[in-house]
C-alpha cells in the first residue's frame, strides 16, 4: 500500500527512517524536509559502538558498509589527571564525522527514491499533507513545541556547563583529560572521527566556569584559555569553535550550554510522531545520542511494517523504545551525576579513579564510599555470587530512586 510520509528534519534519524521505509516498500512516497542548506551541519564527529554497527548491517547492509568504511575505531581509553595518565583496554568504539554520516545517508536515501528538500523550513502550524508526519527536528523541535501540552514535554537542565569543540589533534584512544585550576577542575572528552581531527567536549562546574571567566570571555578568548589548560593532550593543536566547512546553516560559533534532559509523556498525536532527540535526550557523556536516534528509526520502521492501524503501530513503536531506553537513561543520569560530583573521585590513585570512571553508570556507586566500591568491584570480578549481589543492590537502588523521582514530579 502506498503511504505518504513527510519527515521534518534531515538528521541521521530522519534520513535513516526514510531509507528503511523505502526498502520495505519502494512505492511509499517519502519526503525529508531540512531547513538548512545541503552540506551544512553542526558538530564534528559522532561516536558509536559495535552493537549499533551490527544492527545497521541487519537493516541496510549497503549504508552500513559505507558507514563502517568511513569510521575510525579504537579499543583503548586513556585518562589524564594532571601529569598522571592511565590507559585501559575496553570495548571496540567507532567515530565518524557527522558531515560524512549525513552524506552517506542522504546518498542512500536518494538512490532509493526519497525526495530531500533542503532550505525548506516546515512551520509548526502548517505541517505537510501526509499519512504520517515524523518530527525528527531535534531537541528544540518546533513541531513538538507547538503541541507541548499534548506531548507532556518536560525539560530538566543539568548543573555543569559544557561546550562542543573540534581539534586537529587526532586522538588514538577515547581520551579523558582532567585539569585542576585555582577555581576547581575542568575536563575534556576527546575522540577521533577521521584523519582530519577529533571531537573535544569540555565540561566544568558552574563555579569553575565563572571563576575562570569563561562566562565573560568571547569565543576566541575562551578557546585560547582552553588550549592552555589542555596543552598536554592537544600537543600544540588548536581548538575550533565551528566545524571547518560547515557552511552558513551551521549557525554561529560554539557556545557554553547546560545539558537539557528532555522527556515526553507521549510520543504521538494523530498522524504525528516524535523521533530521536525530539522525543528524548540522554547525557552526552555516554555517547549514545546518534545510536538511540538510529535505533528509534529501526523500531518505527519495523512497527509500520506490521499489519495494524497507524495508531496501533505508533503505540507499539513507543512501548518498545521506552522499554529499551530505560537502562540507557538510567546510565546517563548516573554518568552525569558522577561528573557533577567529580571531587568525590578525582583524588583516588589513577588506576582506581579510572576504574570508577568506567563504573560511573552504576546506581550503586553514589551510595558506597569510592575506595570500598573499587574493592567490591575488583572482588566481584572473581566471584559470581558477589556479582549477582552487586547487580541486585544496584537494581533495587535504581528502582527506589526512580519511584521517588516520579512521586516528586507527580
Amino acid at each position: 500500500m502506498n503511504v505518504k510520509v513527510a519527515c521534518v528534519g534531515g538528521g541521521p534519524a530522519g534520513l535513516y527512517l526514510s531509507i528503511l521505509l523505502k526498502r520495505q516498500d519502494p512505492s511509499h512516497d517519502i519526503t525529508v524536509h531540512e531547513r538548512n542548506p545541503e552540506g551544512s551541519t553542526y558538530g564534528w564527529g559522532v561516536t558509536y559502538w559495535r552493537g549499533l554497527l551490527d544492527r545497521l548491517h541487519e537493516h541496510d547492509p549497503h549504508s552500513a558498509r559505507a558507514v563502517e568504511e568511513h569510521s575510525v575505531r579504537w579499543r583503548d581509553g586513556v585518562a589524564h589527571v594532571g601529569d598522571r595518565a592511565v590507559r585501559h583496554r575496553g570495548d571496540e568504539g567507532f567515530g565518524i564525522g557527522r558531515h560524512r554520516l549525513l552524506e552517506i545517508l542522504a546518498a542512500r536515501a536518494r538512490s532509493l527514491g526519497v525526495r530531500l528538500e533542503h532550505e525548506h523550513e516546515i512551520t509548526a502550524d502548517r505541517l505537510p499533507e501526509a499519512d504520517l508526519v515524523v518530527a525528527a527536528d531535534g531537541v528544540g523541535s518546533a513541531v513538538r513545541t507547538r503541541h507541548a501540552g499534548h506531548f507532556g514535554t518536560e525539560v530538566r537542565a543539568g548543573r555543569n556547563h559544557y561546550i562542543w569543540l573540534g581539534t586537529t589533534k587526532v586522538f588514538d584512544a577515547f581520551t579523558f583529560a582532567f585539569t585542576e585550576t585555582e577555581h576547581g577542575w575542568i575536563w575534556a572528552y576527546g575522540y577521533g572521527y577521521g584523519p582530519e581531527g577529533s571531537t573535544c567536549v569540555v565540561e566544568c562546574a558552574p563555579e569553575t566556569w565563572t571563576g575562570l571567566g569563561l562566562d565573560r570571555a568571547d569565543e576566541a578568548e575562551g578557546l585560547i584559555l582552553l588550549e592552555k589548560l589542555f596543552a598536554d593532550v592537544l600537543d600544540g593543536h588548536p581548538l575550533t569553535g565551528r566545524r571547518a566547512g560547515s557552511g552558513a546553516g551551521a549557525g554561529a560559533g560554539a557556545s557554553w550550554l547546560t545539558f537539557r534532559t528532555l522527556t515526553n509523556r507521549t510520543w504521538s498525536r494523530d498522524n504525528l510522531v516524535l523521533l530521536g532527540d525530539a522525543a528524548h535526550t540522554t547525557h552526552y557523556s555516554i555517547g549514545a545520542g546518534t545510536t538511540l536516534a538510529l535505533e528509534d528509526a529501526m523500531a518505527l520502521a519495523t512497527a509500520l511494517r506490521e499489519p495494524d492501524t497507524l495508531q496501533g503501530a505508533l503505540a507499539r513503536y513507543e512501548r518498545e523504545r521506552r522499554a529499551a531506553l530505560l537502562p540507557v537513561q538510567s546510565a546517563a543520569r548516573y554518568s552525569a551525576r558522577w561528573y557533577e560530583n567529580l571531587p568525590r573521585y578525582i583524588g583516588l590513585p589513577p588506576q582506581e579513579m579510572f576504574a570508577l570512571l568506567g563504573q560511573r553508570h552504576s546506581p550503586l556507586l553514589p551510595y558506597v564510599p569510592p575506595r570500598l566500591y573499587y574493592r567490591i568491584d575488583r572482588a566481584a570480578g572473581q566471584s559470581q555470587a558477589l556479582r549477582r549481589l552487586k547487580r541486585t543492590l544496584g537494581s533495587r537502588i535504581a528502582r527506589t530512586v526512580q519511584a521517588r523521582n516520579l512521586a516528586a514530579r507527580g
